[in-house]
């Protein structure tokens, strides 16, 4: 089984209220104007859009099975506080002392914004990279995050690119903790989906509480006692139709996905030539499945409102 860096390992979803007319084409003349850059000298971050399917590519697009794929990198000099509050007092404590005067709050800001200038050229860079997809077919933006900040951050950059991105995170008609919450208190889920072994229980009162159960039998005396207290799930384990398995979170993300052997196996069973091939392969199996996997999930949680 060869592993994949394509395949993607949490999902941040969103809906698009009006159907998404680019093509990959036009897509990519649009990208190609904020392409990512590198952090200047005097810069302290920078974001932009790199090629989609790999470093080897220079397409920032790549389409297939009716999704366009898209990728930003994000690039961030670091400086430490230690660093710059180190230099800080040791050049106010040089002027104090050759100067005989104090530095006060003001000076002390604009020494500050100095050394961190002077400091920036030499600072090391921390890279991140964001896949996303557009599922056309389904109306769905897929992003590759794990917190809500990273995937807004690609959002946002896409509608900076764009002039306008109309997605908006999805509308359920029920709560997804008390939904999750009857699932696990019932262990009657939906067709297709199955408990796995973890969860975590919140205590909706003020003092908040937090039961996590890891790798445990969750049909158990003492998960039953703190749902009959009232807590609720916030977090829990499931898998899908034995194909993917990952964390359902009650704000709707799908943490730490994974993707079952036979799913690698169909896969590998392809007779496939270089990088491009494999990637390619592996986005054609990843968003064929999570496109029936969001359409059931989400029906699983409710629906959304027509």
């Amino acid at each position: 089984m060869k592993a994949s860096s394509l395949l993607f390992k949490n999902l941040i979803f969103y809906r698009f209220t009006q159907p998404f007319t680019l093509n990959a084409m036009e897509l990519q003349d649009r990208l190609r104007s904020k392409k990512f850059r590198p952090c200047g000298t005097q810069d302290m971050t920078s974001y932009g859009w790199v090629p989609a399917l790999s470093k080897r590519s220079t397409a920032l697009v790549h389409e297939n099975n009716h999704c366009l794929l898209i990728c930003a990198a994000s690039e961030e000099k670091l400086l430490p506080a230690s660093v710059i509050n180190d230099a800080l007092e040791e050049r106010i404590e040089r002027i104090e002392q050759e100067q005989d005067r104090q530095v006060f709050s003001k000076e002390r800001r604009t020494i500050k914004d100095d050394i961190i200038m002077e400091l920036l050229p030499k600072a090391f860079t921390k890279q991140k990279f964001t896949r996303a997809y557009i599922d056309k077919t389904e109306g769905w933006l897929v992003v590759n995050a794990s917190s809500f900040r990273q995937a807004e951050d690609l959002t946002s950059y896409l509608r900076h690119t764009l002039g306008s991105l109309p997605v908006v995170t999805p509308a359920l008609k029920e709560s997804p903790n008390a939904v999750m919450t009857q699932w696990l208190s019932s262990r009657l889920l939906p067709k297709g989906f199955a408990l796995c072994y973890d969860c975590e229980l919140i205590d909706p009162g003020e003092d908040g509480g937090k039961i996590i159960a890891r790798n445990e039998e969750l049909n158990t005396d003492a998960i039953h006692q703190h749902l009959d207290e009232g807590k609720a799930v916030s977090k829990l384990a499931i898998d899908w139709r034995e194909t993917l398995h990952g964390y359902l979170t009650d704000d709707v993300r799908f943490q730490r996905l994974k993707f079952s052997d036979l799913f690698h196996e169909q896969i590998d069973a392809q007779s496939l030539e270089g990088l491009e091939q494999q990637l390619d392969a592996d986005f054609i199996a990843m968003s064929g499945t999570l496109r029936h996997f969001l359409k059931e999930l989400v029906k699983a949680l409710g629906g959304m409102p027509s």
